[in-house]
């Protein structure tokens, strides 16, 4: 059984080990989560298993949504998320995904939409060094030429101006440090993407 699960981030916090350490951590509301859907090679073309997650206002809910829960005899829910795995018959429709799929220790990747920042110029946005700030400089922090006289065009990928955050963003590897199976909380050493209350992805670590 793969281990996927969606949550809420709550906020950061500090715990400390056996030994004493301090130990800064985010947590995550994980969880319970529904298995809604069941996707097979056969009839989709892929396998795979359709979770929701945090109960929606039954007025917030189109007819298409409604239809598409009741089939299945669950609650209408507020996300809706695709998880791939080998082996869809491990899932029954109906079946609540916890926190406790995970234990203290495992590695884990958060996938969150980091912070929008808005318009940023290039210092903000990719670390540029300033110019000098006196002596008659005119060039504080300004992006710099943008391209070659020859080609007389600017080149995909240059570093500008514009759009910051706002994207999705995956941090991997991370520790979880506590389970709490009565609260469905997980516990991550160090921060992840996102802000308050934002959804996140937890998925088993690709690199464990």
């Amino acid at each position: 059984m793969s281990k996927n699960i969606l949550g809420i981030k709550l906020g950061m916090t500090q715990v400390f080990n056996e030994n004493g350490q301090f130990i800064p951590v985010t947590a995550i509301q994980a969880g319970p989560c529904v298995v809604v859907q069941k996707k097979s090679m056969a009839r989709d073309g892929y396998n795979a298993i359709q979770v929701g997650f945090m109960p929606a206002k039954e007025n917030r809910v189109n007819k298409p949504s409604k239809g598409h829960f009741a089939r299945a005899n669950v609650k209408p829910l507020r996300f809706l998320k695709e998880f791939r795995t080998e082996d869809v018959n491990a899932y029954q429709v109906g079946q609540e995904i916890s926190a406790d799929i995970f234990n203290a220790g495992d590695r884990v990747d958060v996938v969150g939409i980091s912070k929008g920042k808005g318009f940023a110029g290039a210092i903000k946005r990719h670390n540029f060094h300033r110019g000098p700030m006196k002596h008659g400089s005119k060039y504080h922090r300004r992006p710099g030429s943008a391209a070659a006289k020859g080609p007389a065009r600017v080149f995909k990928g240059r570093k500008m101006p514009g759009r910051l955050g706002g994207e999705r963003v995956t941090v991997q590897n991370l520790e979880v440090v506590k389970i709490d199976k009565e609260r469905n909380l997980i516990l991550v050493k160090g921060a992840i993407p996102g802000p308050r209350r934002g959804l996140v992805t937890i998925k088993a670590s690709v690199k464990a």
